[in-house]
């Protein structure tokens, strides 16, 4: 027996508890996981509090990553022992994710856990860690180097935007940091980020194309924020583009593109290939400077969830919020 946070429908509205499961309740896949740490992030937070139709089936286990030990496999790839990481892969909104003690997935759903790499450290970075990184390879593949300007994150005290700009930060790149938030910039400060932009400034409509300013860009948010970003872009810029929170519409032309020659690039750590992914996580082991990760998370227990859930979709959590599901 062991506990979960399962999700469930009653007269319409979803309700979160903490239920006790047995292994025979949870899906039929090829590798048992015993999980260690799980993560909520914003989508989490929609899931967990209805606000969201983020949940495609109900009963459901949230949490879009994990990370834990192989209990039994039926898989070649993997042994009982083995350390293992998942994210993304529509955990937690389609497949039961890692708010639980327990998780049955499929073998190609999972990476070995990086050698050195401790399991909380591993959550620390987590699925927005991955799509950070993700992002940061994108902005290099489009030929940004710290030397051809500054780049803008938005969403900055967000997970992906904090990781990003810690990432960028170390790699020498000058960081402009996009928050809502006024008492988030001594942590943005902290984390590498040398200018601090308000969010109202930089979502007020923009005209197609403004004075350039960036040589890359990670956008988070999405709707006018992308369309500012853009638009402020240098010539030869790529853009990054990884999240929808402000939504999915793009009130922009294509004069960013066929007048300044910026490229942007779509990031979706759920679609991306497995070699590639390991490559990200490889590169986080590396890149990502090891003192910013206690700025960036903390740690919380499984009872906990629903609280913290609230919190982060009211824009009070900043940062990744960890989960010792055993705790």
């Amino acid at each position: 027996m062991f506990k979960a946070l399962v999700l469930d429908q009653v007269e319409g509205k979803t309700v979160a508890a903490i239920k006790t499961l047995d292994v025979s309740d949870l899906p039929e896949e090829d590798v048992l996981v015993d999980v260690k740490y799980s993560s909520i992030n914003f989508k989490d937070g929609l899931a967990i509090t209805g606000t969201g139709k983020i949940v495609s089936q109900f009963p459901m286990v949230p949490g879009i990553d994990l990370v834990g030990t192989v209990a039994e496999s039926k898989s070649d790839a993997y042994k009982a022992g083995d350390q293992v990481v998942l994210t993304g892969w529509s955990v937690g909104e389609r497949f039961w994710g890692g708010l639980s003690q327990k998780a049955c997935l499929k073998s190609e759903w999972l990476v070995p856990l990086p050698s050195g790499m401790s399991p909380e450290v591993s959550m620390s970075i987590g699925t927005a860690g991955l799509t950070a990184m993700l992002c940061v390879m994108a902005l290099e593949e489009g030929g940004v180097t710290p030397d051809k300007g500054p780049v803008v994150v938005s969403g900055a005290a967000g997970g992906v935007g904090s990781v990003a700009v810690a990432i960028l930060a170390k790699l020498g790149y000058e960081v402009a940091a996009i928050t809502g938030r006024a008492e988030t910039e001594p942590y943005l400060r902290g984390l590498g980020a040398t200018t601090i932009l308000t969010r109202e400034e930089m979502s007020e409509k923009a005209r197609p194309l403004e004075r350039q300013r960036w040589a890359g860009g990670i956008d988070t948010v999405g709707d006018m924020m992308l369309a500012r970003i853009l638009a402020e872009a240098d010539y030869n810029a790529t853009v990054a583009a990884c999240g929808l929170a402000g939504g999915f519409k793009l009130p922009t032309t294509v004069m960013p593109f066929i007048l300044r020659n910026v490229r942007l690039q779509g990031v979706d750590s759920v679609m991306c290939p497995v070699e590639r992914r390991i490559k990200a996580w490889n590169r986080l082991q590396t890149d990502l400077p090891a003192t910013a990760l206690g700025e960036i998370s903390q740690v919380i227990g499984l009872d906990d969830v629903p609280e913290y859930a609230a919190k982060i979709v009211n824009g009070q959590i900043q940062g990744r919020t960890i989960v010792d599901v055993n705790k």
